[in-house]
């Protein structure tokens, strides 16, 4: 009843029973127009009632709100941005969500014709594109049916068409285009079927007739917000129990229902049973789930499209500027290892090589550096795409560079003076942990892996096994005995403990020491993306299946070396270089004695470990 009454008060009625030719309306809207400077406002008003009239419109009201539109769009040189503020605002407010396609086409034909015209309005016109990238909140359970689906697609095609009629017509749009997306982005609080449709539409962007001219800028704002997500996820969503825990004991699935993972007999059963470690509830975590989702189906288009490579050099670039040191990231990082995933000899080896490189470079400041190698030795554990002889290189590289530190630098242990040093040799304990036993398998990489200086960087008097993670120190120092490899003594270091005065020390305020950006991906939705790729520790641990003595599990990993001290063929799990190691089973792959009580703890006699239900995050919180 008011809409009805607010339009006759407007005129509304009265325009609507006059029969106009379309070039009669045109000259009317322009007489109106212009009567406004000479302060006749009312066929003006009469416009205004026209265009405000949205809701349920009748056939006939909507045939003259699509004649008055278009009437707007040959009369765009009379529009004044001081005598018709009011007009200006009423289009950019209008929402192409409201209407049918026959407006929906007159409304963009205005928004254009005006953006030609003059300058001052491109920013108006872009901002009123931009602004229908996400439906009305009285459209979101719309979505969610077949009818809403089409006025989806119906809204967004005549947007992103219109986008691009205007960046033709207006060589500067683009660069308005971008700053405007950035600023109309939604924050982190935005309900999640906004986000994730104003996120799609950034995507749409990048891989469309636009994307030489914004597509960069899209795919870097899209990881700030992945990073923005990210970092709100607290850590009390995924610390539980876990801090006295060793690292590799946290990533343990619970004892109870543990099972080898070659008795699961698909994809999907793994991701069943492997359910109770993804983050539930967590409002914010599942947001981030369904841009994760969106982001990994985008670079696996343009996969398919071949032009991954073009794009992996725009997220390797935001990677380094932003990623690398945002030490609260859990998730977001996961961006390059998919992307990776999905070309290994292109975009896999360069990352790793991009990591390398950071490290060894003195230009850059220690952070950065440990960040990298931190990188690297989490992107080689667990990229199951790596073939193991990359790994072997790329592990050749680190223990060259730490050798000729020691050879350069002498003195005693100090973490804070050579906290470089330490993260590197850190780095290389720890992707020994994981693939060690996949290069002893093949012949040539355990001969390369024999003539790597390991043995006198550990044993240099700035003594690495003493200030780095004592879990990680534990850990390799297992294998190196088991395996008859190098000959450091386990001696040196308390076992049993996840940290230490020392590694706390090189590990500064954002604890470097501990931090794993490569920990399991614990988002539901989007982990179907990374767990075909990822190797999980449970690949990798023990291969005993009892509570046996101390001795026998001493016994057990050694009686998988012959005499000469190689690998028995038949106890090696697995290489993750298929072209080496095909053979080998990657559900028979142990690293240490599972229930090791003498190895685990250094001697001390303590009851068997329960594992916890969720692992830790990729790195620990300021409180420790």
């Amino acid at each position: 009843m008011g809409v009805q009454l607010a339009a006759e008060q407007t005129g509304l009625a009265d325009i609507g029973d006059v029969n106009f030719s379309d070039l009669e309306l045109a000259y009317h809207v322009r007489d109106a127009l212009k009567s406004v400077s000479v302060g006749d406002s009312d066929n003006y008003d009469q416009l205004l009632g026209v265009l405000h009239h949205n809701e349920r419109l009748a056939p006939d009201e909507v045939a003259l709100l699509v004649t008055s539109l278009k009437a707007l769009s040959g009369a765009v040189s009379y529009i004044d941005v001081v005598h018709h503020r009011a007009l200006l605002a009423c289009i950019c407010g209008m929402s192409l969500w409201n209407y049918g396609p026959d407006v929906m086409d007159a409304l963009v034909e205005l928004v254009i014709s005006l953006a030609a015209s003059s300058g001052k309005y491109i920013d108006l016109c872009l901002d009123m594109l931009v602004s229908n990238f996400m439906p009305p909140y009285s459209f979101l359970e719309l979505l969610k049916e077949p009818r809403g689906l089409a006025r989806k697609d119906q809204v967004l095609h005549r947007v992103h068409l219109a986008l691009k009629d205007i960046t033709d017509l207006v060589p500067l749009a683009p660069l308005r285009l971008e700053q405007i997306i950035k600023e109309r982005m939604p924050n982190i609080y935005t309900k999640e079927p906004l986000i994730v449709i104003y996120v799609e539409n950034m995507l749409t962007l990048e891989s469309g007739v636009m994307g030489e001219l914004v597509g960069s800028s899209m795919l870097v704002e899209v990881v700030n917000r992945l990073i923005d997500l990210d970092v709100e996820i607290g850590w009390d969503d995924i610390l539980h129990d876990d801090l006295p825990k060793g690292i590799f004991e946290m990533e343990l699935e619970d004892e109870e229902g543990a099972v080898r993972h070659s008795e699961i007999g698909s994809d999907e059963l793994q991701r069943e049973f492997s359910s109770q470690k993804f983050l539930w509830g967590n409002v914010v975590a599942e947001k981030l789930d369904s841009l994760m989702e969106l982001i990994f189906e985008h670079l696996k288009s343009c996969n398919d499209g071949g032009r991954l490579i073009q794009v992996f050099e725009t997220l390797l670039q935001s990677f380094q500027s932003t990623v690398l040191n945002a030490y609260k990231s859990k998730f977001a990082q996961f961006v390059m290892f998919y992307a990776c995933s999905l070309d290994p000899e292109n975009c896999g080896e360069r990352f790793a090589s991009r990591l390398a490189d950071i490290f060894r470079n003195g230009a850059y400041a220690q952070d950065w550096r440990m960040s990298a190698v931190s990188y690297l030795a989490s992107y080689l554990s667990r990229a199951k795409f790596l073939s193991a002889t990359y790994v072997a290189t790329a592990l050749e590289s680190l223990v060259d560079w730490c050798s000729n530190y020691c050879k350069s630098h002498g003195g005693d242990i100090n973490p804070k003076a050579h906290r470089v040093f330490y993260s590197g040799c850190q780095a290389i304990m720890y992707v020994l942990c994981f693939r060690m036993r996949s290069m002893l398998g093949v012949p040539r990489l355990r001969s390369q892996l024999s003539l790597m200086p390991i043995d006198a960087i550990l044993k240099h008097p700035l003594n690495p096994l003493k200030v780095c993670l004592p879990s990680i120190v534990e850990e390799f120092l297992q294998q190196a005995k088991a395996a008859r490899l190098f000959s450091v003594s386990e001696i040196l270091v308390l076992f049993g403990l996840l940290e230490s005065e020392l590694s706390r020390t090189f590990g500064g305020l954002d604890r470097l020491d501990m931090f794993f950006p490569f920990d399991p991906y614990l988002l539901k939705k989007s982990d179907r993306y990374i767990r075909p790729n990822f190797v999980y520790w449970s690949m990798v641990r023990p291969a005993c299946d009892n509570d046996d003595e101390d001795d026998d599990d001493e016994e057990h990993i050694l009686d998988e070396y012959n005499n000469e001290g190689h690998l028995d063929q038949n106890a090696v799990a697995m290489s993750f270089d298929e072209d080496d190691l095909d053979e080998f089973n990657l559900n028979q792959m142990s690293i240490t004695p599972q229930n090791s009580l003498k190895y685990r703890f250094g001697g001390d006699l303590r009851g068997r470990t329960q594992m916890p239900s969720r692992i830790r995050p990729s790195t620990s919180p300021e409180s420790l």
